[in-house]
């Protein structure tokens, strides 16, 4: 079970008074649990069998605007409904608010019952399950990283966003000290976790002022992503009853360090890793090699899925152990592909490339859907990176800006093929209309720069 009560369970909890509300979730495409609260008894007595939410909540930007162009959904059709389906093997505590459950649910198409193609969920469950006909079975950590400022969202958004103060006045990277004064934040983070029955293995400070990192036991993509978008939400929470604001943002200034999320995986079949083999070099195996080799060619049309805003380019800077290459090497914090655990069962690739603000359901089904290619087309791996891949060719540079990334997403035939024309026309939109939002803004860099010299 990938929650922590079973339906019977949460009956008990209702019955005895325990738990009163029962948080129903959707996952959106920025990865963010959207939904209603439901009275606990109406939810085991009916509720528990599907309920309804807007169709507009897979086609909006993170404003919650409404943009057009969608052919999902619109003012032209009236923005109907979704069903959202419960899937009772979710259901978990949120122990940030008292007498709380929650649960996650699929998103299905009103009047067919069919899980709509571009829900996150069903996009990543499309994937797995690719995997689970060649017999394999994808295993995957995320790294949360993410920054703590003094003062809540709402204090620094009365502020607009003005004279940020991070927690903490330097770098405090692996810092005992420095976290010891942030755990009023962070103990109650961990242990939330852990009552949700998310395993998180521990955290530590990271390589910024303010920069903290939760790490979360390995498990199977789909329940990873769970984990990591449930672990998310409750760290902003934690953090805003503490009096402090939590931020994903990849990059919050342009002389800091951003915060990134790195994807761990592996292939297992028959309970034991594909991807190790103790008889080739490093104990990599063939079929590692044809998948890292897929994530490599692929690596520019995908990008996308890792990096869907504009803020997320301003990350991929030299210096910062945010990757610029696409190049892959052993144990090499400069790639954007390090193969760590060499000569051992733990052997998995990182993909380094994805910042905080990535959607772990649909970074995962991308990355998934290139390895998939790779074995598909038996390519083979070049050598290893060895250096500083800072330095590397510019021809390897991974997309520069939204606009190169999704250019080329469009016009990859390997994503049309493993997603469908529907879901490659959906998120090419969403893309478009975050280009479109950020070329209206007039920057404070612009009025700086020209107010009086231009």
């Amino acid at each position: 079970m990938s929650g922590n009560l079973s339906f019977d369970d949460l009956k008990s909890h209702v019955k005895n008074g325990a738990i009163d509300t029962v948080l129903a979730c959707i996952v959106d495409m920025q990865g963010r649990l959207m939904g209603k609260r439901m009275v606990a008894q109406f939810f085991i007595e009916s509720g528990w069998e599907e309920t309804h939410c807007c169709n507009y909540l897979l086609a909006t930007d993170l404003e919650m605007a409404t943009p057009d162009g969608y052919a999902s959904t619109s003012w032209e059709s009236g923005y109907g409904d979704y069903v959202m389906k419960p899937d009772l093997e979710t259901i978990r505590l949120a122990p940030w608010q008292e007498g709380c459950a929650l649960v996650l649910c699929d998103v299905l198409d009103h009047h067919t019952h069919k899980e709509v193609p571009f829900s996150p969920r069903s996009m990543l469950k499309a994937q797995i399950a690719k995997l689970e006909e060649k017999g394999f079975s994808p295993v995957t950590a995320t790294e949360l990283e993410f920054f703590l400022f003094q003062g809540t969202h709402d204090a620094i958004h009365k502020n607009n966003f003005r004279d940020l103060k991070p927690i903490s006045n330097y770098n405090e990277d692996y810092h005992i000290f420095q976290t010891s004064k942030e755990e009023y934040v962070m103990r109650p983070v961990r242990n939330t976790l852990l009552k949700m029955g998310i395993p998180v293995e521990g955290s530590k400070g990271e390589a910024e002022a303010g920069q903290e990192e939760v790490n979360i036991k390995y498990a199977n993509a789909m329940l990873t992503a769970d984990h990591h978008t449930l672990a998310k939400h409750a760290i902003k929470e934690v953090a805003h009853q503490n009096g402090v604001a939590a931020t994903f943002l990849p990059k919050w200034h342009k002389d800091r360090v951003g915060s990134a999320s790195h994807i761990h995986q592996s292939l297992w079949k028959n309970g034991a890793n594909a991807f190790f083999d103790a008889d080739r070099d490093i104990g990599k195996s063939k079929l590692m090699d044809h998948y890292v080799a897929g994530l490599m060619k692929y690596a520019a049309d995908y990008t996308y899925f890792l990096a869907p805003y504009v803020n997320s380019y301003k990350r991929f800077a030299k210096g910062t152990f945010a990757p610029t290459q696409i190049v892959w090497s052993v144990d090499n914090r400069t790639a954007a592909y390090r193969l760590c655990g060499a000569n051992s069962n733990s052997i998995r690739i990182e993909v380094r490339t994805p910042g905080a603000d990535m959607n772990p359901y649909l970074s995962q089904a991308a990355i998934i859907a290139a390895g998939l290619k790779g074995i598909e087309e038996k390519l083979d791996l070049t050598a290893p990176f060895k250096g500083d891949a800072y330095l590397n060719d510019e021809k390897k540079h991974i997309p520069r800006t939204l606009l190169d990334a999704r250019n080329a997403m469009i016009k990859s035939d390997m994503l049309r093929d493993a997603f469908g024309d529907e879901v490659m026309a959906h998120y090419s939109r969403a893309a478009e209309v975050e280009i479109e939002e950020f070329n209206q803004v007039v920057t404070d860099w612009e009025i700086a720069r020209g107010f009086e010299r231009a």
